[in-house]
């Protein structure tokens, strides 16, 4: 009998079941939502907002806490300075579990895990507007000054023609 088991099993090792719950919770912090099977969502769901717990109350022991499920230190600054500050006047509830549609290989239920309190785009970019970031290409064109023509290098086979014509012609 499986009483007071909560752990979900996930037809996994607990190395295994360890690592997806790891690398699921990275991608969630990192990107802010994830599409994913219902139960791997509803299994990460727990670490997730016990990571945001964590982080709402910046100390090195709770960083420690943190970086020892995540083990990535711009993840763990991330989740302290910008993810965790945004859930300060709430006690709960830092994710959200949407169903979304069945999985055309096998049938499996697929769901999007995301964050209650997400950053909007609108502000990302007026963040750069007023860092003033300039474009990709503007750099590029910096970075690189336009070549010279350059003359067409020989070919491989040409080259190695060129070596035994030298050898021949000084025997």
């Amino acid at each position: 009998m499986r009483h007071r088991k909560k752990t979900k099993k996930l037809s996994r090792s607990r190395a295994q079941r360890k690592a997806l719950i790891r690398s699921l919770g990275r991608a969630l912090i990192l990107c802010e939502a994830i599409k994913t099977t219902k139960s791997k969502a509803k299994a990460v769901k727990g670490w997730i907002d016990k990571l945001i717990g964590w982080g709402k109350v910046d100390t090195l022991y709770n960083r420690r806490l943190a970086y020892k499920v995540l083990g990535d230190h711009k993840l763990v600054k991330k989740l302290f300075t910008e993810i965790a500050p945004r859930f300060k006047d709430i006690s709960g509830g830092y994710t959200r579990i949407i169903d979304l549609t069945y999985r055309k290989g096998d049938g499996a239920k697929l769901s999007l895990i995301e964050l209650t309190r997400r950053e909007k785009k609108e502000k990302i970019k007026k963040k750069e507007e007023k860092g003033k970031v300039p474009s990709k290409k503007s750099e590029k064109s910096e970075l690189h000054p336009p070549k010279k023509e350059e003359k067409p290098k020989r070919g491989f086979i040409k080259g190695v023609r060129s070596i035994f014509k030298k050898e021949r012609d000084s025997l």
